[in-house]
């Protein structure tokens, strides 16, 4: 049996819960892990896939910092792709199919290895707090649970409605309940403001009934990476293959007859949709000139026939999914095992939330995940990780973690939330980082892992391995900058690039900054081949240097932009500043200070209405 008395309580057993559970409870705080159904722990809900644009950096920074998306992710893979190759490394993305049953199981198997966590079967209806100050959990079979922080990672099951047709069935997920309570309490006695967002997911089909010569193949990568840089797991040698049909003018003729028989449009449904995974029928409605729309057929798992149709997010009525369906090429004798559906959800606006992901209004409550309004796996677990590691911290009372837009798409993610706020599902897109040339997915452990161990979440061993990865990257590029390379040498291999030849020595690094010329057309030089071999230069380590030769420039740019941003970072506003005072700030600059309490000039400059006016008056009376 549990106890009665933990440090932390998570709500929740979805991907923010579950990084939030591994977290906090490694850090050292008793932490209690409650969800509706311990069979369900870190599930992929919707598509049975991690990563990808902006989202596999998510995963590898998650990684870096100590907690297990990425892990698991490499356990349960079953086909990976870099994507993006074909354009600058700053948006490269590493993307995994999983095996949705081996990933839950996985989650579920690292989270029980962690001693100080307990996991406990039950639904959480409500929070006992006293005078704003959160103190523990009751739950659907009348237990009380006392805590000292308390971690709300509902995900869609607050007041979860799904939408099947004119069928309304009350659950945050097919066949699972939703959880009435929270929401009730929080606004109407603690005034948290609320609102309803949307989202779905898209039919499931027998694999067998589907043609896949009438298809396009979609291969993994030749030689496939992982998403972890610490833990070694077996190398994929073996893929699942995914394939891409198209929707046409006869499936997009049926669903404009029938749209009205979507809750969508038919007003149904009242919360906000996702602008960047909309539904087949917002598709076809929204982009009329279109002729076509891919849809991926994604295998679930090693050992099933079930495949997830991606692309085709739905709430029609079944029988309309159906016939919708089968007018696609290779769709012909199409077999539905479950119906796509649409769920409508309660959650809370971020800008209520310190940077720390607490409370503003109620302390020691944290939120994470989708019920501050964003939508995917790895914004969740981005959250959930941040959320468990400031819980801890505040107990213990040391300082938090607040990671800045420069140091990684986590800190663009929360800045974003808790400075503007959102009003539809939040997704993450390499597009709202101004520095992704500084965050790419391949040095996320240079970038983080020294946070990560500083906090207690990285050993000291896994440390060193980046200390070596560090040490080597710079030593193959201070060789690369110092040797020259002679004409008769280089030249038949930039001829063979059609690149103009040299006719005196020239640096390597030179040659190699050069457009079109790669590391691999000059590792076959003897001396540079000799150097590689006894510095045992590994591939990552040559991909390294080639990527900070070659954009350079760029580089060393963002570094700067980034060091004008720390000024102001470190320009801290003390908490109990009295905007309203400031009679020479605008009204609007008073109350939207006033309201998100930024704690630096840097996060103020963030907040919409704040002019550089504002910033400059706010300068000096914090200097004065």
């Amino acid at each position: 049996m549990f106890s009665n008395v933990y440090d932390i309580i998570i709500v929740g057993g979805g991907h923010a819960g579950s990084e939030a559970a591994s977290a906090s409870s490694k850090m050292g705080s008793k932490t209690l892990l409650i969800t509706t159904n311990l069979q369900t722990i870190g599930q992929l809900s919707c598509n049975p896939a991690v990563g990808g644009i902006a989202k596999g950096q998510i995963v590898r920074e998650i990684d870096a910092l100590g907690g297990l998306s990425a892990v698991v992710t490499d356990y349960s893979t079953i086909q990976f792709r870099m994507l993006n190759k074909s354009k600058g490394p700053a948006v490269w993305s590493p993307r995994a199919q999983c095996d949705r049953r081996l990933y839950s199981n996985f989650w579920r198997f690292f989270l029980e290895k962690r001693n100080k966590l307990d996991l406990y079967q039950d639904t959480v209806t409500s929070l006992i707090i006293k005078n704003y100050i959160v103190k523990g959990v009751k739950t659907a079979l009348g237990v009380k649970i006392k805590a000292k922080s308390v971690i709300l990672t509902n995900g869609t099951f607050l007041n979860g409605k799904i939408h099947i047709g004119s069928k309304k069935i009350s659950g945050g997920r097919i066949a699972e309940k939703e959880v009435k309570g929270i929401t009730e309490q929080l606004v109407n006695i603690f005034g948290l403001k609320f609102g309803r967002m949307k989202t779905g997911t898209s039919p499931r089909v027998d694999g067998r009934s589907l043609d896949y010569k009438k298809m396009k193949v979609q291969e993994g990568d030749l030689n496939p990476k992982k998403f972890s840089f610490f833990y070694k797991t077996k190398k994929l040698k073996k893929q699942h293959k995914c394939y891409i049909a198209y929707t046409n003018h006869i499936v997009h003729d049926f669903i404009k007859e029938n749209i009205a028989h979507s809750p969508i449009f038919s007003d149904s449904i009242q919360g906000s949709s996702p602008r960047y995974c909309p539904s087949i029928e917002e598709k076809i409605y929204r982009f009329s000139d279109k002729e076509e729309h891919p849809i991926f057929i994604e295998p679930e798992g090693w050992n099933t026939n079930e495949v997830y149709i991606n692309g085709f997010s739905t709430s029609f009525p079944e029988k309309i999914q159906y016939d919708a369906l089968k007018n696609i090429y290779g769709f012909d004798n199409v077999k539905i095992l479950r119906p796509g559906y649409a769920i409508e959800y309660d959650y809370f606006p971020p800008d209520q939330l310190k940077p720390t992901l607490e409370s503003k209004i109620i302390e020691n409550l944290f939120f994470a995940g989708q019920i501050n309004g964003t939508t995917g796996y790895e914004e969740a677990a981005a959250q959930g990780l941040i959320a468990g590691i400031n819980a801890h911290m505040k107990i213990k009372e040391n300082s938090p973690l607040m990671l800045k837009r420069n140091q990684a798409y986590i800190g663009v993610l929360i800045d974003d939330l808790i400075t503007k706020g959102t009003m539809e599902p939040y997704r993450m897109f390499t597009s709202r980082a101004e520095y992704r040339m500084l965050l790419r997915q391949d040095n996320a452990d240079e970038r983080l892992t020294y946070i990560g161990y500083d906090i207690g979440l990285i050993s000291k061993k896994n440390m060193n391995l980046v200390g070596k990865k560090t040490y080597l990257i710079e030593k193959c590029i201070s060789f690369f900058r110092k040797k020259n390379v002679d004409p008769i040498v280089i030249n038949p291999i930039l001829n063979n690039k059609n690149s103009p030849i040299i006719f005196s020595k020239k640096k390597i690094e030179t040659i190699l900054s050069r457009s079109g010329i790669e590391i691999e057309d000059l590792v076959s030089i003897p001396f540079i081949k000799e150097e590689i071999k006894n510095n045992v230069f590994s591939k990552e380590i040559l991909e390294q240097v080639s990527i900070r030769i070659k954009y350079k420039g760029y580089i060393d740019r963002e570094e700067e932009n980034a060091k004008r941003l720390l000024r102001l970072e470190n320009i801290i506003i003390p908490h109990n500043f009295d905007y309203k005072k400031m009679k020479s700030l605008s009204l609007e600059a008073r109350e939207k200070l006033n309201y998100y309490r930024p704690i630096s000039l840097a996060q103020a400059s963030r907040i919409s209405g704040i002019t550089p006016s504002d910033l400059s008056i706010l300068l000096i009376c914090i200097r004065r």
